[in-house]
């Protein structure tokens, strides 16, 4: 019919009058002209009135600032465009194409995801490495290498002192032209807080003036990203370029933070940028978090050179939605950019891993005493730490203290610097500091750490040493390590949370390697002067190597990750990855194990969920059981009290009418029904799509106004001749809301909410519209029955 009547329009119009005839034209004449034909007749019906919505509008199908995507929508979505691509590629060769290479772009996208975070992360070890050192001195050769790297090629090294060479100079030497004496001492102590100053106040005026979202760690965020929350900018260019430079700074400046946490931000930034190049990730909100959930897992890769580890962090503990197409694509992008990372050789020893270890002697049976009691130790800091970190962050956001974030960065780094410099464990970066604490002392060692007493008698046929009297040195570094325990303990409560980029991993690991290094010790001492104690005696002769600190550094650090996170299977994978210990997995297993089962008897949350309800977003804990017997219509809106259910009938309101909804209200949709009589639901409508709407039809469809009424049916109703045009927004409607009955528990409701990760639902009663529940009203729910603020959840 729609094509008679234009061939009519042709043979009576001009050519230029018929060009000006778009479809939405088109559909509005065919209104126009069936309806004049019945003018004469009095009411006639009308027959279908074309939807001016047949193509997409720009913004319809998108989401606001602070809202939550629509799953069940996006992926319903992402399955017709399937299916459209997949019903043409059998028409043409050209169809054909398009359908594979939308095939493979997800592996294309995999590919360019893994290469620019390796690419980053690469940089940002060296400047790290090299920023580290500036703060003790300068290679006079060539300015940017750092101390390792100046030395390297240096004839003139001693084995006495190694870490020396002519060509490093510390800054006492360059300004007073000696390196000893009191006065070049307090000379380098200067310099070295100056410099620490310096980058964290450049990392917190960089965050500051430019992307405020590049501070903190970013794992909370993320979380709370791919479990449907919509939080614009977070990933966007200049977070990346912010995060990337300042996590630098920060690192370098000395305070006790990580830049492990802040590589997973920085891998979900390249993730959601190179999404754009691609029209399915662009335009679907569930396909981007597929993609975020393997650059998630492409940011622990790169953080500690643990692919397989990154895959299992992202599935346990960030990801919220993890099909098994998205676990091979997470694994293929942490292959790529552990690749990546390996041809850069940051660390320019050959090795992706961060801490090699390598023990000589085996763990005995009896060690799992002390090793669970490392997971003790790990467990009850791990509680420790989170219920002091939130406080601390509380009163920050509730006090005065909050509004000098400037000035707060610039005195934790001070007291951190000046506290700092005169304990060389402290002094050294904390990833320097865990690698010496894992290292295993052998002949060509000169730590402090590994001069022990009578070296000289031993045999040095190889390179293992048996266990040995502590001498001095290792008691003054023991006394040493317990105060940087006690500094690093304190110093990480105030410095997590901080304006800069500040990741958590390593101080957590640094003060479990602390306390497991110093039990190592005592054990070892404990052995060699007690080897004939029963406990001993059946493994532990005299010249025997029979008890390894350093392992007991490395379960250690293990414990406190686990007690302050709550990882358990991907934690012992990256730490045997990270380390190169694969024999050494039943301690790690078991001290992570302990840690765990304390930190939760402690309280139940780990330090990325205590700040998500900290800052109020809106995410529903997997890991959280609902045990309450509440029923659906305890829980939606409204209540008894309550105004009635805004609504929209499907054929009676005027674009006036529904403009007032809008206005009036602040809800994110309305249910749409046969007729406020019958409250019989047809279906639910976007509020940011009614307003696209109309406004497009008011620009673009010839006599839409603000008496014109607004159909949801499939049919136009007849109308009278003086009405004017009609707007049908059917196209915008989802006709199959998820419902349940008034009567169906609450605990059936949150788990359909988590797993379906729907928005909203409504709640029926034979039939009858009653009301709405959405995730906000969940949230407060359990907000209210935990004693807590219900009103503290940012949701829009």
């Amino acid at each position: 019919m729609d094509e008679i009547i234009f061939v009519v329009f042709a043979a009576t119009h001009t050519k230029a009058e018929v060009s000006l005839l778009s479809a939405r034209s088109k559909s509005v004449l065919t209104f126009s002209l069936q309806y004049a034909g019945g003018i004469g007749n009095g009411l006639k019906e009308a027959p279908k009135l074309m939807d001016f919505l047949d193509e997409p509008l720009p913004g319809v199908g998108t989401y606001e600032d602070f809202n939550t995507i629509d799953w069940v929508r996006e992926k319903s979505k992402d399955r017709d465009r399937h299916r459209e691509i997949a019903s043409q590629s059998k028409e043409s060769t050209w169809a054909l194409m398009k359908s594979i290479s939308d095939a493979f772009s997800g592996w294309l996208l995999m590919l360019f995801v893994g290469l620019m975070s390796g690419a980053l992360a690469g940089g940002i070890d060296i400047s790290a490495h090299w920023m580290t050192d500036l703060k003790e001195g300068v290679c006079l050769s060539a300015f940017w290498f750092n101390h390792e790297h100046c030395c390297w090629n240096s004839n003139e090294n001693t084995f006495q002192e190694r870490d020396k060479c002519p060509k490093w100079k510390s800054w006492a030497e360059l300004i007073i032209g000696s390196n000893d004496g009191p006065f070049a001492y307090i000379m380098n102590y200067v310099m070295y807080v100056c410099w620490a100053l310096l980058f964290s106040f450049l990392a917190v005026s960089l965050v500051r003036a430019f992307a405020p979202y590049a501070c903190g760690s970013g794992i909370p965020e993320i979380k709370t990203i791919l479990s449907g929350f919509i939080i614009r900018g977070y990933l966007g260019k200049w977070t990346l370029m912010i995060k990337t430079i300042t996590l630098v700074l920060a690192v370098s400046s000395g305070l006790s933070l990580g830049k492990e946490g802040p590589l997973v931000h920085v891998a979900c930034c390249c993730g959601n940028i190179l999404c754009h190049l691609f029209t399915k990730y662009r335009k679907n909100e569930a396909k981007r978090r597929e993609v975020l959930s393997a650059a998630a897992a492409v940011g622990v890769s790169v953080a500690f050179g643990a692919p397989i580890g990154g895959v299992l962090f992202s599935l346990e503990e960030v990801s919220y939605y993890f099909p098994l197409k998205t676990l091979w694509r997470s694994f293929f992008a942490a292959l790529v950019a552990a690749f990546t990372l390996r041809s850069i050789n940051p660390f320019g020893n050959s090795r992706l891993v961060l801490f090699y270890v390598e023990f000589h002697s085996p763990w005995h049976l009896v060690e799992l005493v002390p090793f669970v009691l490392l997971g003790i130790f790990g467990g009850i800091w791990g509680a420790f730490f989170i219920r002091a970190n939130i406080m601390w962050c509380r009163r920050r956001k509730t006090t005065r203290l909050g509004h000098y974030p400037v000035l707060e960065v610039l005195v934790v780094t001070a007291v951190t610097a000046v506290l700092a410099f005169p304990n060389s464990y402290t002094r050294m970066s904390t990833s320097e500091l865990i690698s010496e604490l894992f290292n295993d002392c052998g002949l060509l060692d000169s730590s402090q750490l590994c001069n022990y007493a009578n070296v000289s008698d031993i045999e040095r046929g190889s390179n293992a040493l048996p266990d040995r009297p502590a001498s001095h040195d290792v008691y003054t570094a023991m006394w040493q390590l317990a105060l940087a325990l006690v500094f690093k303990m304190l110093i990480t409560v105030v410095t997590f949370g901080m304006k800069v980029p500040s990741g958590l991993f390593i101080p957590s690991m640094a003060v479990g390697a602390i306390a497991g290094r110093l039990l190592g010790v005592g054990m070892e001492q404990l052995a060699y002067y007690h080897h004939d104690w029963v406990l001993f005696r059946g493994w532990c002769s005299p010249g025997a190597d029979c008890i390894t600190p350093g392992l007991y550094a490395m379960v250690g650090a293990a414990a406190c990750l686990g007690g302050v996170t709550r990882m358990t299977v991907s934690l012992v994978v990256i730490m045997f990855e990270l380390t190169g210990g694969l024999e050494y997995i039943v301690p790690l297993m078991a001290a992570t194990m302990t840690s765990k089962w304390v930190a939760d008897a402690l309280g139940r949350e780990g330090i990325y969920e205590a700040h998500i309800r900290l800052n109020g977003y809106p995410f529903l804990e997997p890991k959280e059981e609902f045990s309450h017997k509440t029923l659906a219509m305890d829980v939606m809106r409204p209540r008894r009290s309550d105004p009635p259910l805004s609504v929209i009938t499907q054929d009676g309101m005027s674009v006036e009418e529904v403009e007032t909804l809008i206005t009036d209200t602040s809800y994110s949709g309305f249910p749409v029904v046969v007729s406020h009589e019958s409250q019989r639901l047809v279906g639910f409508v976007l509020r940011r799509d009614l307003v696209i709407s109309i406004e497009n039809a008011r620009q673009r469809q010839d006599g839409v106004v603000s008496t014109s009424q607004i159909f949801f049916t499939e049919y136009t109703p007849p109308q009278l001749p003086s009405s004017p045009s009609p707007l049908k927004l059917r196209g915008i409607l989802d006709l199959s809301p998820f419902t349940v009955t008034d009567h169906t528990a609450m605990d059936i409701v949150v788990d359909i909410f988590r797993k379906l990760g729907l928005r909203q639902c409504l709640v029926t009663h034979n039939g009858r519209l009653l009301g709405i529940i959405t995730k906000k009203d969940i949230l407060k729910h359990m907000a209210q029955i935990a004693n807590r603020d219900p009103d503290s959840i940012l949701f829009n």
